[in-house]
């Protein structure tokens, strides 16, 4: 009660104008404020105006946040010198939370506050108030603004928005090293008492680390603080406001603390020597053990590397760190012979990659361990006297020749005897055999140096009391060139001359090859050969350096004389035995300008002198072709009206009989055959091709002998049917011809009706019977006219 008694006294004292009443009971005052002029209308009166006395004037109210009680809470009251507690003044509210949070007695003007206020969810509240003429309801006052505030209570603890924590600091860091600030905060109004005066604390943490109270920076307690003893803590963090007072509220949270590695502690050996067993038969790059030291750091300060301290047997050994596991791989770097040596003693040495100057005079950061390899005996294959045998041979070898020979020993204590053989699933040839036991190599075939020149294969040893016990060995064999080859000119056999050369002219350099394999030295020669030697055209000179030169011996060549000069070239080599071939090089005459440059070398350089271009010999060919042409065509045609002639003569009679059963040329076919030649027998042979059909080929006449003037014309007629019934080009149907012609010393003399001079009766037909069977027919047909004529008496 006298707190707010305290309140009202202040209110009164700081705000001036407008009557507050005190929050408790007591007689109504009212504080006339300090005199304001301000013109308003007065009602009732035209358009004067007066000066009047503002009788209300506040700033602000405050209302307490949180209010619990039963009634309403009273905020202030509202008071117009103008009201003269007669009832005739409305007091009116407007604004923030009017009529639904304040509310305000009409006649009396007192405000009031309905429900509980939270000051962090709105902190003041802005309204209007208003005095009105209850008759009239026009305003008596202006309507004026003012603030009320809800007063700040101590009612929301401070909080850590960003935890629970979490934070790292090196293992043996000094006391004060930084770690984590935290920071926690209140909702309460900081301008207004300790409500937001927070103070931290640690509850749970200590003595590893301390906070300030005012920033909340924590630090390590500790000097020394060891990851490897432990690496995790949890720190419980308190910030209480009221400044830690009694009473105050307070929030906690969490700070997870790491303690980072730093290389503190040098690797170590768990023991001081390591025993390894390893077979003789290990391969070379081969793991044959592993040791590790320990490092209790972390990460890279817990990398370690390792090395081969110089000493006995260590240069047949090395040793690397794997990555993951931080072990020490001793692997083979030399092969091991348990007969050579059965043990071998050597010291290791672990330090660490990544050393930390601040701990260096804890001591060195490295760590010694002995390790003794034993040898184990085991059976080994055999092995050769060298990794790789070269041998020679001159090609042309004869077959079964010993070129060499490989050797290979099992060195194991029980030493067995070796067996070779060709590896000849690698090597698909058969030009070289090997003795089983002995090991020789000899050839199995005759060799060529120019086919292959070396000869690569692989021979394997295999010991007779363990044959899957093998070694392989390379054999290299060189085949040596014997000279069997003559030398020859490279490229190219032909070259040109001009016709204005000069005598001793060189007109191509020439130079020799040979498919021997030519030796250091070898040199050539080149000459004319004798036959050569005596025409004065060319010559040979040799440079003497495996060229020559072809020189001219002459002034000027002709082409229309010569066009082309053969010159025969004999190369000989200086190898044994020696060889040599003779070649033959073709110069051809060109052109030439009067610098040397070749114009033409063709055969239509001929004709240039003579003004001649290529377009004219070309046109002139055409010419030439044509008129060629239309002579043939001409005297084509002249034969052929010289044939339509003979055959379309008025004289030319002749019959024909058509058998229509036969698919031939019908009846309009009257040019089947040419009977004219019938006519003069000894002219027949002048154009025997059928012209009533039309031939596939072009058959030339068989030639014959003319038919002599006193030929039966039987005979003739028979030579006629048998060359037409062989004849390939006869039509696909059979004619009668009457042919006028009938030969010379016929007994039967003329067929022909024209000419006889006996009459048909008194004809004697019998004679028919005696020509033969082919005029049976005939015979028959007279003989049948005789026999039915009427005129005969029988």
């Amino acid at each position: 009660m006298l707190t707010r008694n305290c309140l009202s006294l202040l209110l009164w004292v700081l705000f001036d104008g407008g009557l507050l009443t005190p929050l408790h009971p007591q007689p109504q005052q009212t504080l006339e404020a300090e005199p304001r002029e301000n013109v308003v209308p007065v009602p009732g009166r035209r358009s004067s105006a007066q000066r009047v006395k503002r009788g209300w004037v506040w700033n602000q109210f405050f209302v307490l946040e949180e209010y619990m009680g039963s009634e309403p809470q009273y905020v202030g009251k509202l008071h117009s010198d103008l009201d003269k507690g007669v009832g005739t003044v409305k007091y009116t509210l407007s604004g923030d939370g009017a009529g639904t949070v304040f509310t305000i007695d009409e006649t009396t003007g007192d405000i009031h506050a309905i429900r509980s206020l939270d000051r962090e969810e709105k902190p003041f509240y802005t309204l209007r108030a208003q005095a009105v003429d209850v008759d009239t309801k026009k305003p008596l006052e202006p309507e004026s603004e003012f603030i009320i505030k809800v007063q700040d209570i101590n009612d929301n603890e401070p909080k850590f928005l960003d935890g629970p924590y979490v934070a790292s600091v090196p293992e043996m860091s000094p006391v004060g090293a930084y770690v984590l600030q935290v920071k926690a905060t209140d909702a309460d109004d900081p301008t207004y008492g300790n409500s937001a005066r927070v103070v931290y604390s640690i509850l749970q943490g200590q003595p590893y680390f301390s906070i300030d109270p005012k920033t909340g920076v924590i630090r390590t307690a500790l000097p020394n603080m060891d990851r490897e003893v432990k690496e995790q803590y949890q720190v419980l963090i308190q910030a209480k406001d009221m400044g830690g007072q009694l009473g105050g509220l307070a929030g906690t949270t969490t700070v997870n603390i790491t303690l980072t590695d730093v290389n503190d502690n040098p690797p170590r050996f768990p023991k001081s020597i390591f025993h390894l067993k390893v077979p003789e038969s290990s391969h070379v790059g081969s793991a044959i053990g592993r040791i590790r030291a320990v490092d209790p750091d972390f990460g890279k300060n817990a990398a370690i590397e390792y090395n081969i301290v110089p000493g006995d047997g260590g240069n047949l050994f090395e040793i690397t760190t794997d990555e993951n596991t931080q072990e020490g791989v001793i692997k083979l770097k030399k092969p091991l012979d348990f007969e050579t040596k059965k043990a071998y003693t050597f010291k290791v040495e672990a330090s660490n990659l990544h050393l930390d100057h601040r701990f260096h005079s804890v001591g060195p950061f490295k760590d010694t361990a002995t390790v003794k390899i034993n040898v184990l005996d085991m059976d080994e294959p055999p092995v050769f006297s060298k990794p790789v045998y070269t041998m020679e041979v001159y090609e042309d070898t004869p077959v079964g020749t010993i070129i060499g020979a490989v050797t290979a020993q099992d060195l194991d204590a029980g030493s067995s005897s070796v067996r070779y053989f060709i590896d000849w699933k690698n090597d698909g040839n058969s030009y070289f055999t090997i003795d089983a036991t002995e090991g020789t190599i000899a050839t199995n075939e005759l060799l060529d140096r120019e086919s292959t020149a070396q000869y690569n294969f692989s021979i394997i040893a295999s010991k007779v009391s363990n044959p899957l016990l093998t070694s392989k060995v390379n054999v290299i064999i060189n085949v040596l060139d014997v000279n069997e080859f003559p030398p020859e000119i490279s490229v190219p056999y032909e070259t040109s001359v001009c016709e204005n050369a000069k005598p001793g002219q060189v007109i191509q350099t020439i130079t020799a090859v040979d498919k021997d394999l030519s030796p250091a030295g070898q040199r050539f020669s080149f000459r004319l050969s004798p036959e050569a030697s005596n025409k004065p055209n060319f010559t040979v000179h040799d440079y003497r350096n495996n060229t020559a030169g072809i020189e001219t011996r002459r002034q000027g060549y002709s082409r229309r004389q010569q066009e082309l000069h053969l010159l025969p070239v004999v190369i000989e080599d200086s190898s044994y035995p020696v060889q040599s071939s003779t070649n033959t090089m073709t110069i051809r005459v060109c052109r030439c300008d009067a610098d040397g440059s070749i114009l033409s070398c063709n055969v239509e350089a001929i004709f240039l002198p003579v003004g001649l271009s290529t377009g004219a010999l070309i046109a002139i060919l055409l010419c030439i072709v044509i008129l060629l042409v239309i002579v043939v065509l001409y005297v084509a045609l002249r034969r052929q009206k010289k044939k339509d002639t003979l055959m379309t003569s008025k004289e030319d009679i002749r019959d024909n009989v058509i058998h229509y059963d036969d698919e031939g040329g019908g009846e309009e076919d009257t040019q089947a055959f040419d009977i004219g030649a019938l006519r003069n027998p000894k002219v027949i042979e002048d154009n025997k091709i059928r012209r009533d059909i039309k031939p596939d080929t072009l058959h030339f006449p068989r030639q014959r002998q003319p038919a002599e003037d006193n030929t039966d014309i039987r005979d003739f007629i028979n030579q006629r049917l048998h060359e037409n019934d062989v004849d390939p080009t006869a039509p696909p149907y059979d004619s009668l011809a009457t042919y006028a012609y009938e030969g010379n010393g016929s007994v039967a003399e003329s067929l022909s009706s024209i000419d006889s001079l006996t009459t048909e009766a008194d004809e004697d037909y019998d004679y028919l019977s005696d020509w033969g069977p082919r005029f049976k027919i005939l015979a028959d047909m007279f003989g049948e006219e005789e026999s039915y004529n009427p005129d005969k008496v029988t």
